[in-house]
């Protein structure tokens, strides 16, 4: 199979600038974890992001995150935690893994994320946390959402992985919740070396905690040595809160990635502005075939971290047009985030039930095509007319 244009797995390419930033990280970063660079990411992540300094922190993934989010949720025997269907796995499973019972909640089809109205339908007075994802780039509708968990005193998770520098009202995706988790792996718009995350958290006491579970429990001693080797260069202590410890892990960002994550935040609103750009010439000039449904949002509510529509006369026409892209086109097309509940893996937990109709008239109905932002024009010129070309064909 020839293929033109591929779905990548690499989103972005890296600048002189940005890979020379990289170069002198190696060179010079001393050590080459835990320091400087780190500091000073977290510190300009913050900034950029309008939280308060010292709230945000650097892991090795976004995974990482959820699983320190998960931790601090601190759930009990009966605690559930409402998260869409419609969503990459890690979404869920970390807060499986520290107690919680997953609730599915179901999207709004023209916007792919779930609501306050979807949230509400299912929460109970059992409802712990709500992990909302804003997924594909778009940022779901948070004051509705902020003002249900707070009438509600439930912890406010934005899992905002693919929808970094997205903003509603002024305000940035994952500014709105208790706390958040951001992803910089290699398919984001901000990729740090293929894997990189940070968490944000909310509330200063939680916050104080972060640095002993991202790093072995690693603290200062709480007096003054009179030498400083004795009794060793530093205190390991497990990070507790009302009387509650929380298990250490190691997932920390190295140096040279936390240089390049604070360099690329100089250009990610470009980033995704080009992206948003293309986005709207390429919905625009599939505009002749309505049954081709994408999610048209021309402002920065939406980053285009991916472009996915959705083939509204079903399934089997759907099928038919990624295949002839694929086989007569060279364009290769996916299918995106299965409904949860669908897999072996939740069935067999005993989360294979979910009423969410949405998510899975979605999923059984969408396209992702590639949209990578290093695509070259000439790439980008062929799968739309591509696209055009097996529209017509399929009338």
């Amino acid at each position: 199979m020839d293929i033109k244009v591929n779905f990548s797995g690499r989103s972005i390419r890296y600048t002189e600038e940005e890979i020379a930033t990289v170069v002198d990280a190696m060179r010079n970063a001393e050590p080459l974890t835990q320091a400087r660079h780190l500091q000073d990411f977290e510190s300009k992540f913050a900034r950029y992001q309008g939280v308060a300094e010292g709230s945000c922190f650097a892991v090795m993934n976004g995974c990482a995150a959820l699983e320190m989010s998960a931790q601090l949720c601190r759930f009990k025997p009966g605690d559930e935690v409402v998260i869409p269907s419609h969503t990459f796995t890690a979404s869920c499973y970390p807060y499986i893994k520290h107690g919680g019972h997953v609730v599915w909640a179901d999207i709004d089809l023209a916007t792919r994320v779930v609501t306050a109205e979807t949230i509400e339908r299912v929460m109970t007075p059992k409802t712990k946390a709500v992990v909302v994802v804003h997924l594909y780039g778009y940022v779901a509708d948070m004051p509705a959402i902020v003002s249900l968990c707070k009438e509600r005193g439930v912890i406010l998770i934005e899992d905002t992985a693919q929808t970094i520098g997205s903003e509603l009202g002024g305000v940035k995706a994952g500014a709105f919740g208790d706390m958040a988790i951001f992803s910089f792996h290699s398919h984001k718009n901000l990729t740090t070396l293929g894997e990189g995350g940070m968490l944000y958290v909310r509330d200063p006491k939680l916050a104080a905690l972060v640095p002993g579970l991202r790093h072995n429990g690693h603290c200062a001693y709480d007096f003054e040595r009179p030498d400083y080797w004795k009794p060793a260069m530093g205190n390991v202590d497990v990070p507790t809160i009302d009387g509650e410890m929380l298990m250490p892990s190691n997932y920390s960002l190295g140096e040279v990635e936390c240089a390049l994550g604070a360099k690329m935040l100089e250009r990610i609103d470009t980033i995704n502005d080009e992206k948003r750009c293309r986005a709207m010439r390429f919905i625009d000039g599939l505009s002749d075939w309505p049954e081709l449904e994408f999610h048209r949002v021309p402002t920065r509510r939406h980053n285009y971290h991916l472009l996915a529509a959705r083939m509204t006369s079903g399934t089997e026409k759907r099928d038919a047009f990624m295949r002839a892209m694929y086989e007569k086109k060279g364009v290769k097309c996916v299918v995106q985030y299965i409904p949860l509940d669908r897999y072996d893996f939740y069935t067999r937990l005993g989360y294979g039930r979910a009423d969410c109709p949405n998510a899975d008239t979605f999923f059984d109905t969408m396209i992702s095509f590639p949209f990578q932002h290093w695509m070259p024009e000439d790439q980008f010129q062929y799968m739309l007319g591509a696209a055009r070309a097996v529209m017509e064909s399929l009338r």
